[in-house]
């Protein structure tokens, strides 16, 4: 992987991470366009490199939301909005625990194009949901974090969106656009945390990081930073505004897209075909 393909990765997972649209699948995605799946790098070594990007990208929530975490900080077991977070993040860690071959055997992408389509359905579910209902919470409470938090775990798959889950979670909970987005994009920052320790640890001890060159790594963290915080800022800012529908399209389109490429069994894409461990 040379500076320009970490440069992309880095704009991709900054970007998708925040907007509604699957950071993962476009990783996938944007791997497979440019060809690095056959560099001599293990899986093992990109799966540290998704998470190190993701990394970066904590780095955005961390600066975005730096207010929210210092009264955190200054009051840990008195704030509501740590709890919030510790729910929202129970549903992920128990589907990991429990199903985190199945989840894992997603990520060779066979199953991308679905779920596309999967993100296109939650945006247009919350669009809708958005015109009609009339009285909105301002602020998060355990129904919306237990809603968000169970979207979340399905966002474990590639493809489908999790910051666009998640804002379904809290929409059709019956929580304001801005307040599910913003506590939307703060329940990734223990989820990437979360990633970061135990798959770091994991990537330590098998050599994965040796496999990465360093300076590509590092300006692909980066970018991926910057282009987050960039992704977030434009979000909230526009999220009261912006029909969802939008982000639909598009990723109907292109799950469709890739459906058809995979059935065909395009170079460079898996082929679509259930993993052997389901059936």
């Amino acid at each position: 992987m040379n500076i320009l393909q970490a440069t992309v990765l880095g704009l991709v997972q900054g970007l998708a991470e925040f907007l509604p649209i699957s950071s993962s699948g476009h990783l996938i995605l944007a791997r497979a366009i440019m060809g690095i799946s056959k560099d001599t790098a293990s899986t093992g070594a990109f799966m540290m490199l998704d998470v190190l990007l993701h990394a970066g990208t904590l780095l955005a929530v961390l600066v975005v939301f730096w207010k929210d975490w210092w009264e955190i900080l200054k009051n840990p077991f008195k704030s509501k909005t740590l709890l919030l977070l510790f729910i929202a993040s129970v549903p992920a860690l128990l589907t990991v625990v429990l199903l985190g071959d199945i989840v894992d055997s997603f990520f060779t992408g066979w199953f991308l194009g679905v779920s596309f389509l999967i993100t296109a359905v939650f945006m247009l579910i919350a669009e809708a949901v958005s015109r009609r209902q009339a009285k909105w919470a301002e602020h998060p409470g355990f129904k919306h974090a237990i809603c968000m938090g169970i979207m979340q775990a399905i966002a474990l798959l590639p493809g489908v969106s999790r910051s666009g889950s998640t804002l379904m979670g809290g929409v059709t909970s019956g929580l304001n656009r801005k307040s599910a987005a913003k506590f939307a994009f703060m329940m990734s920052a223990p989820a990437i945390l979360g990633s970061l320790i135990f798959e770091g640890k994991d990537a330590i001890e098998k050599g994965y990081l040796a496999e990465l060159a360093l300076v590509p790594t590092i300006v692909g963290v980066i970018v991926a930073a910057v282009s987050g915080y960039l992704a977030i800022r434009f979000m909230l800012r526009l999220i009261n505004k912006v029909s969802l529908n939008w982000f639909a399209l598009y990723v109907a389109l292109l799950g469709l897209v890739i459906l058809v490429l995979q059935l065909a069994g395009v170079p460079g894409l898996p082929a679509f075909a259930l993993p052997t461990m389901l059936g």
